[in-house]
């Protein structure tokens, strides 16, 4: 079962720590983003997926979760973020967190019971070897261990940095010679799956709409075929269907079939794996340039293939315009490249997510050293630039005080006040797509998709009973030609121009009802 609420939804991916500071600390924070509800909505948007805001030591942005059952102080309280459910909710809006399911900080209790060499409640709340003289390479999707410095006498498996080692949910196919690992059904797996619920149930019964679940593909250990991991998830979409029917689960998979056939209710196509993602935007020749060296038939030979498989299934693909692990559009495509990218965006199957400030065209900021364990996607988190005023309307903290400094050559020009009030705007073609999107059926999640050309230009078909759409997008500087009758009503254009006949203008796309 679907919640009715998810199947015309345009999310808003808002990065705490950098979307509105309330207090002058130079860290955005819940109350902030309480103030902006109505910016958000106003754009369109009406649900929220807001990155890790649990308590955490931030050694890796809140993905290294100390208390799951506490909101990070930085960012306010537990109340606050009660407060931003019911504020949300009045102006029918919903707000999904962020949840971290595979690993902990190594600051959490658990952690630190588990690291006792005395048997307690924790002991297996994580993934151990029985002897610190055992850390075998290769071992289902571990990344590492920790060894050493610990009364236990065994290495402690981590999932990504050294400071998130990983929770206990068993083995899908169990090694000879390894008998620290455990069946998913053993008291230990089966008592993390229980918390994890709880943990749910939790922020579910404060008002939290569901959650998006960081790693999901990565839970059960030596899962080759992902059968293990599917057959977790679908407990717990279960347990969801039962307790809480209206709320969402949603996959960073990067694998749709399985990722749906697990019950969630959409799987992301990710900027990492088969998926081609990158070479629509991101690559040194995107796709969507005006230069027009891109291709596009790679994306689409796996995102056709994966549609297929998903037929019939309760879920949907969903492609975003960026999220907190990738560059900026902004980084390699011009506001209007990133006008007809977003025509695309927004006319596409599946539930779109907006990353903040990508409907500015929010620049990446360049040759900044890394912050909670940004690394190289450090710029892409950059605060938000709201206004004209000191450190672009995100906080009244001194500059230097900023958690991660701003684009200050261009935060005056590119901004929500000045983008707002230029009618020529990106900001504006993203608010009229999204309003197109919201009142025909057949450019929403759920409708058909037939690609008719893939070259340049771009040509498909979306269906449903009510109507059929046509999509035309030539994103080269150059004009072309398309063999589809493109006659029928003309329900958007980009920059208004005219489409005669079959001749596409330079740097154009047009959205078509036919009949």
């Amino acid at each position: 079962m679907t919640a009715e609420w998810l199947k015309n939804a345009v999310f808003y991916e808002i990065y705490p720590q950098s979307f509105c500071d309330s207090n002058a600390d130079g860290i955005g924070d819940i109350p902030g983003i309480i103030s902006k509800l109505d910016y958000i909505r106003e754009l369109g948007c009406d649900s929220i997926w807001m990155n890790p805001c649990f308590d955490s030591p931030f050694v890796d942005a809140g993905y290294d979760v100390r208390d799951y059952y506490k909101a990070a102080e930085r960012y306010g309280t537990n109340e606050d973020l009660k407060r931003l459910f019911a504020a949300a909710h009045e102006k029918g809006m919903h707000v999904i967190l962020d949840l971290v399911a595979g690993h902990t900080s190594s600051e959490c209790e658990w952690f630190r019971k588990s690291c006792l060499p005395e048997k307690n409640e924790y002991t297996d709340r994580y993934i151990w070897t029985d002897t610190v003289w055992v850390a075998p390479q290769n071992i289902g999707n571990i990344r590492g261990w920790l060894r050493g410095g610990y009364d236990r006498d065994g290495s402690a498996a981590v999932n990504f940095f050294t400071a998130q080692p990983a929770l206990n949910y068993g083995f899908a196919v169990k090694d000879e010679g390894c008998p620290w690992e455990q069946d998913m059904h053993d008291p230990g797996p089966m008592s993390t799956r229980a918390e994890l619920k709880k943990i749910m149930k939790f922020w579910l019964d404060m008002g939290c709409d569901g959650f998006r679940v960081d790693m999901a593909g990565s839970l059960v250990k030596n899962d080759p075929d992902g059968k293990g991991t599917i057959a977790l998830w679908q407990d717990f979409r279960r347990w969801l269907d039962e307790e809480y029917p209206e709320a969402v689960l949603v996959s960073e998979w990067g694998e749709a079939d399985k990722a749906l056939t697990a019950g969630f209710h959409m799987d992301f196509v990710l900027h990492f794996g088969p998926s081609h993602y990158p070479e629509l935007f991101r690559t040194a020749h995107p796709y969507f340039s005006a230069k027009a060296e891109g291709d596009i038939r790679p994306f689409f030979d796996v995102y056709l293939n994966n549609l297929k498989k998903t037929e019939g299934m309760d879920g949907v693909i969903s492609i975003p315009s960026g999220n907190h692990d990738m560059d900026r559009m902004a980084r390699t495509l011009t506001p209007s490249e990133m006008k007809i990218a977003f025509a695309f965006l927004m006319s596409m199957p599946g539930v779109p997510f907006v990353y903040y400030g990508d409907e500015l065209g929010m620049r990446e900021v360049e040759g900044l050293s890394s912050v909670e364990g940004g690394y190289y996607r450090t710029g892409a988190r950059s605060p938000m630039q709201w206004d004209c005023t000191s450190n672009a309307g995100f906080s009244a903290a001194s500059p230097d005080c900023l958690y991660i400094p701003q684009d200050r050559e261009m935060m005056h020009v590119i901004n929500a006040e000045a983008e707002m009030a230029d009618p020529a705007s990106l900001y504006h073609t993203v608010k009229e797509l999204i309003a197109l999107r919201k009142v025909h059926p057949a450019l929403q999640s759920t409708a058909g998709f037939r690609l008719i050309e893939d070259t340049y230009p771009l040509v498909y078909e979306r269906s449903c009973e009510e109507e059929t759409i046509l999509v035309v997008i030539n994103v080269s500087d150059e004009e072309k030609q398309t063999a589809q009758d493109t006659s029928g009503s003309l329900l958007w254009s980009f920059d208004h121009k005219a489409l005669t006949g079959n001749t596409l203008p330079p740097q154009s796309a047009f959205i078509i009802r036919k009949g």
